[in-house]
């Protein structure tokens, strides 16, 4: 059981169990037009993930972030300086784990007021259980901005652009997704080339024997694969639970780890398994574990994990 919940909590900190709204940032119509290649002025008024209109009257200067996501994108926007306080599970950039703690899934309330921020960047994943919460620091002046749980691509590109318009650096969210878009196109481009029948299935484990967790339809996981040209041995929608003779009769071509990150050898625990010995994946040793941050993680990496994801499935391929 201690694995399946650190299962939930990879679920939870990077693809959320809840749904999110995924609204863009919108203006109000009275803003005056900037010149082109300026962030806009402010105050903006944004329609978060919960529908809520949030006001932001200046450019803040200190930003709290609830969830590792909004904190690479915040970093990737250029606010490292203006990060003041971040989650306990922060771990990227390296900078990020120097910042002021404000807790976990239960935040620090009394913390995060210390820290005096003029924005919260709060998440569709858990905001419906921390209302209370986030209420008390709107109770407190404070602009809390809830950001989508992005399920997709074009929901992460979402995620950016609300929090670069909150932050004043619209521009340069709106930079970073087209340099995300066009390394995402090369990808496509090269998997396109990928002939039929050298196609690959692929099994992706989230969460390792006995109790084995995968990526089914309708998740991240199943559009990077989608993305690289290969194909999801797993129909199921959602995070299902799976039967490890299942697997052993779907015979996947590559099997992907994500749980090497709290699993010892994790690769080489799948090569070892009883009875798995005939997969076609571990009959080729093409079995390996790739960052669990980068493929799950709903932020400016994102697009770097479906590189890994394709340096893993196709090894000759993408070199």
């Amino acid at each position: 059981m201690k694995k399946f919940y650190a299962f939930l909590l990879t679920m939870l900190l990077a693809a959320g169990v809840l749904a999110g709204c995924g609204e863009s940032a919108e203006q109000p119509k009275e803003e005056k037009k900037v010149e082109e290649g300026q962030n806009a002025a402010f105050p903006v008024t944004i329609k978060d993930a919960l529908d809520n209109e949030v006001v932001i009257e200046s450019k803040p200067e200190r930003i709290v972030s609830m969830i590792p996501s909004n904190t690479e994108i915040a970093f990737e926007l250029g606010l490292g300086e203006e990060v003041v306080g971040v989650s306990d599970f922060d771990n990227y950039p390296p900078e990020a784990t120097e910042k002021e703690k404000i807790g976990g899934m239960e935040f620090n309330v009394e913390k995060i007021i210390s820290l005096n921020p003029d924005l919260v960047l709060a998440h569709a994943s858990s905001a419906h259980n921390s209302e209370a919460g986030l209420q008390q620091l709107r109770d407190a002046g404070v602009a809390v901005l809830v950001v989508n749980d992005a399920k997709s691509f074009d929901q992460v590109f979402e995620s950016i652009v609300m929090v670069g318009t909150a932050a004043g650096e619209k521009d340069k969210a709106e930079q970073i997704i087209s340099d995300m878009k066009s390394k995402l196109e090369e990808i496509k481009t090269k998997a396109q080339d990928i002939k039929e029948e050298d196609r690959k299935s692929v099994f992706v484990e989230v969460s390792p024997a006995p109790e084995i967790y995968t990526a089914g339809a309708k998740t991240f996981m199943d559009e990077m694969l989608s993305a690289i040209n290969a194909e999801n041995i797993i129909t199921e929608e959602g995070w299902p639970k799976m039967d490890p003779e299942a697997i052993i009769e779907r015979n996947p071509d590559v099997i992907i780890t994500t749980h090497g990150y709290y699993t010892e050898d994790a690769a080489g625990n799948v090569m070892k398994r009883d009875g798995w010995q005939d997969i076609t994946a571990v009959k080729n040793k093409q079995v390996a574990d790739v960052d669990s941050d980068m493929v799950t993680r709903s932020g400016p990496r994102i697009i770097e994990g479906v590189e890994e994801l394709a340096k893993a499935v196709y090894p000759d391929v993408f070199k």
